[in-house]
């Protein structure tokens, strides 16, 4: 809670910062009638708390802990009535998938009939009703508020996304999963976490004994980590508790397989392309299962699931497959890519792959050049552009993106362009599809703005490709540099690609 949002009767938590500390502000949330504050011993020393005169007079109460946001969410939880004990909360987390894994668990929920609540990156949803996500888990005092609306809004069951940054800081404490999973575990965050082993013990802290049920998929050796005795495994390539066979991939995207669990079997439909969808959905059916929900119901509900900015098609009757994706780290662009190589394999045979991406500013630059290694390795044209600069230079982050794209030798790669400007990048891939085409414009998903030296400009994906469509279909092309807007461009510089041959050569 921010010193200004304080009300007559609140706890004020003032917590330690990397810059500053929480109890500098003690003076405007006691004068605004906080009674009582939660801090460390470094917070009751500072002057603006210790010498503030309802302090002096006794009528604050202090509240000393050695890891105050350790216990925050406890404290929140106890203050709001313990929301978790009255809700069936079903956490995810891992690199990727969450989003669609939760999506998929939402839809099944509600095909049994129950009243659901969603929190995660893209959406809150309270009984259907949409709000707006600023993080993919809130803070700890505003997620044990959120739980509790829901409660009075008559919710039962809440898929909700769990990311490290919530699991490491404590935003989560205080709340009981009923189910915990795991999907999968890659390069992300060594921004914040101090290597992939950090990363991954944030991870692990859902499975610390908060979440009565365990549910972990094995197709990679950090869940396998995770297993015990007592976990639900999840596999799509050897033996778990739930396995897939009889995956069928259609052109539209489309896929089927049989869920095989401990119970039965699932005749699952998705929506969804991609090998890693059906990791999802097998996961997710796992989750329903220990859940209680029954098999009729997630069959029904993982048919109906589209996630926004996830592999989301934009369809204006084109002769060419155009989706949006949020991947934005190295295995989640390979995984992408995968997935739409083998599409454009399947369906028609020719058929070229086209990617956008680009890196956002302020976040793990080591993961830059091997993002573009992984698309230009998976791609027939690889357009590097702008993402979220941030309060970095644009073309630095393009740079390290070649870098890593340039790096993959001729004949392994296709070509490589550099357009800064991210509306320009997109109308070029869609310029250069042809029949049968996957243009995957990458990075940035369902979001609404791009971050460019602290401004958030409105730009919207999958805004620009129905446009970059639309002009298309109007005029027979679609021009590079038509609109204008988005970051710099830098020239244009195009990196031919050498040796390639015929898509099935060159995979």
């Amino acid at each position: 809670m921010r010193a200004q949002q304080v009300r007559a009767g609140d706890l004020f938590a003032a917590l330690p910062g990397t810059r500053v500390h929480g109890a500098d502000f003690a003076a405007d949330a006691l004068t605004a009638g906080a009674t009582a504050v939660l801090t460390d011993q470094a917070g009751v020393d500072r002057v603006a708390l210790l010498d503030h005169p309802r302090v002096v007079a006794g009528e604050v109460t202090l509240l000393v802990h050695e890891d105050p946001r350790g216990v925050l969410g406890s404290a929140a939880a106890r203050i709001y009535g313990d929301p978790s004990q009255r809700l069936t909360i079903l956490g995810v987390t891992g690199t990727s998938g969450k989003t669609t894994t939760s999506y998929l668990l939402e839809s099944a929920l509600r095909a049994a009939g129950h009243t659901t609540g969603l929190v995660g990156t893209v959406e809150t949803r309270i009984a259907g009703e949409r709000l707006d996500s600023a993080f993919t888990t809130p803070e700890a005092p505003d997620l044990q508020a959120l739980l509790a609306v829901m409660v009075e809004h008559g919710v039962t069951h809440v898929p909700m996304e769990v990311s490290s940054h919530a699991l490491a800081l404590g935003r989560v404490g205080g709340t009981r999963f009923a189910v915990g999973a795991f999907t999968n575990l890659s390069q992300d965050h060594l921004d914040f976490h101090r290597d992939l082993d950090d990363y991954f013990q944030a991870k692990a802290l859902l499975f610390d004994g908060r979440s009565e049920h365990e549910v972990v998929c094995v197709d990679g050796g950090w869940g396998q980590r995770l297993v015990t005795d007592d976990t639900i495994t999840v596999s799509t390539t050897g033996d778990a508790s739930w396995t897939a066979t009889d995956v069928e991939a259609f052109p539209t995207g489309e896929q089927r397989f049989r869920a095989h669990g401990p119970d039965g079997t699932l005749d699952v439909r998705l929506r969804l392309p991609g090998p890693f969808n059906i990791a999802n959905a097998l996961l997710a059916a796992g989750v329903l299962t220990a859940a209680g929900v029954p098999a009729a119901a997630i069959e029904q509900g993982l048919a109906e699931v589209d996630v926004p900015g996830r592999m989301e098609r934009v369809a204006l009757g084109q002769d060419f497959t155009a989706v949006v994706d949020y991947s934005h780290k190295p295995g989640a662009v390979a995984a992408v890519l995968d997935a739409a190589r083998a599409q454009v394999t399947g369906a028609h045979v020719g058929g070229r792959v086209l990617v956008v991406l680009g890196c956002g500013g302020d976040r793990d630059v080591a993961k830059r050049p091997l993002m573009g290694e992984a698309a230009a390795r998976r791609s027939d044209l690889l357009v590097v552009t702008d993402d979220n600069p941030r309060s970095e230079e644009p073309a630095d982050i393009r740079a390290a993106m070649l870098g890593g794209a340039l790096d993959v030798p001729e004949g392994e790669r296709g070509e490589v362009l550099e357009v800064g400007d991210r509306r320009e990048a997109i109308a070029e891939a869609v310029h250069r599809a042809r029949v049968g085409d996957v243009v995957v414009i990458a990075g940035k998903g369902h979001e609404t703005g791009q971050d460019v030296a602290g401004v958030v400009h409105p730009f919207s994906d999958r805004d620009e490709v129905a446009a970059a469509l639309r002009r298309r279909l109007d005029t027979g092309s679609a021009r590079l540099g038509e609109g204008s807007g988005g970051t710099q461009s830098s020239g244009e510089p195009t990196y031919p690609a050498g040796g390639r041959g015929s898509n099935e050569e060159a995979r």
